[in-house]
């Protein structure tokens, strides 16, 4: 089968879901980058209340290079599932694990939910469930042979 013909077998949905998930890591993007520009400007960091200022001080730099693997990784995957790229798994896989390391910092070792009570833990569950959909999908793109 050329390589045309099976991409031409790629379902119509595709490329939407590829598109939502680069809006959706874009998001995460723009919430990484707003992390860095908080903590290197005191003056807003310090309009915080103090436990907030304490959770972002006492991140462990392993719990912000998941963070940044994460975003930046979640992006790039999504990037190349528009371009069907088979690169797109395994920078998804990474991706995922920077989620893993993340939330693992944020479930089990920070007291964020403390400060912001137990509904913080919806967007972290939700991110969850959308790097192991994006890995999923990832993975059957390629099965299917919908990536080259």
């Amino acid at each position: 089968m050329s390589e045309e013909s099976t991409i031409s077998n790629v379902p119509k949905w595709f490329l939407g879901v590829a598109i939502a998930a680069l809006i959706w890591n874009l998001l995460g993007v723009f919430a990484y980058l707003g992390q860095v520009y908080l903590m290197s400007n005191p003056e807003m960091l310090a309009e915080l209340s103090v436990d907030e200022q304490n959770l972002y001080k006492n991140t462990p730099i392993w719990a912000t290079i998941g963070f940044t693997l994460a975003v930046w990784g979640g992006a790039l995957g999504s990037l190349l599932l528009i371009l069907k790229k088979k690169a797109a798994k395994p920078v998804l896989v990474v991706s995922l694990a920077g989620i893993i390391v993340q939330m693992y910092h944020s479930f089990f070792i920070s007291n964020n939910f403390e400060v912001y009570g137990p509904g913080a833990a919806v967007m972290p569950v939700m991110i969850i469930i959308f790097g192991i959909g994006l890995v999923w999908l990832s993975d059957k793109s390629v099965k299917e042979g919908w990536l080259h």
